[in-house]
């Protein structure tokens, strides 16, 4: 159902006044799911049990509003600093291998390359590599297997009390995961138990070929999610300033 953005042009050139010579204006609309690109998964998307973050029944989303608690639209401006954790060019690889479960010492040894500390704030960005392969135009390779966060990630995250992670890859935790009887852990502990956004579909390579060019991992991350009420995640333009 995360159909891409189907752009429909609804005017072209219409007159405004009636007189073709004078003002005319083009109209277009879109439908997207809004989480088919480059998005934030927001705090409603997951629920275990009953229940969304900070104790809010799963029931509070609808099928009439949506999300009518922990929704896209209550995350404020995300503008703060982002570190890439090129986790790929660390291990010495240009993409992991498909289904690797990142762990916490592979956080340590981008967090090496990068010769930076996380402070409470930060966004990391988190590279696989596997963004190739959606370029290549092979979406199915780029779904699945697919690497990603392990679980041993999650405890990472909160000691350092980052804002959010965002990942090149689609599923953001590793596909298939550990274990076959833990259904999509990473995103039940980030999203239910921590309230941390994560974020996925994020095209890293540019940005990990220029940090690898003058060793500086540390940038000005703009990525404010577009403000669908209601909305569980959102498309995003995140922009990355050195």
């Amino acid at each position: 159902g995360r159909i891409n953005p189907l752009h429909t042009m609804t005017g072209i050139n219409t007159p405004f006044t009636g007189d073709r010579n004078k003002v005319c204006l083009s109209d277009d609309v879109v439908a997207m799911g809004l989480q088919a690109a480059t998005h934030w998964d927001g705090l409603a998307h997951a629920s275990y049990e009953g229940r969304l973050y900070n104790g809010h029944p799963a029931s509070s989303v609808t099928a009439e509003a949506g999300a009518t608690r922990c929704g896209i639209d209550k995350v404020k401006p995300i503008v703060t600093r982002g570190i890439l954790l090129d986790v790929a060019r660390a291990r010495g690889a240009n993409r992991l291998t498909p289904g690797y479960a990142i762990t916490a010492p592979d956080l340590d040894a981008a967090l090496g390359l990068a010769k930076v500390d996380v402070e409470p704030g930060d966004v990391l960005l988190v590279r696989t590599g596997q963004m190739e392969l959606l370029r290549a135009g092979d979406k199915e390779a780029y779904r699945i297997p697919s690497p990603g966060i392990g679980v041993a990630c999650v405890p990472w995250f909160r000691e350092r009390d980052v804002a959010a992670v965002a990942t090149d890859t689609m599923p953001f935790e590793v596909w298939p995961g550990e274990d076959e009887a833990a259904l999509l852990p990473v995103h039940l502990l980030d999203l239910v138990e921590m309230g941390m956004l994560q974020g996925q579909n994020w095209h890293l390579d540019d940005l990990a070929a220029d940090c690898a060019q003058d060793g500086v991992y540390e940038f000005l991350l703009h990525a404010t999610p577009e403000p669908f009420v209601g909305a569980v995640g959102s498309p995003v333009h995140p922009v990355a300033t050195k």
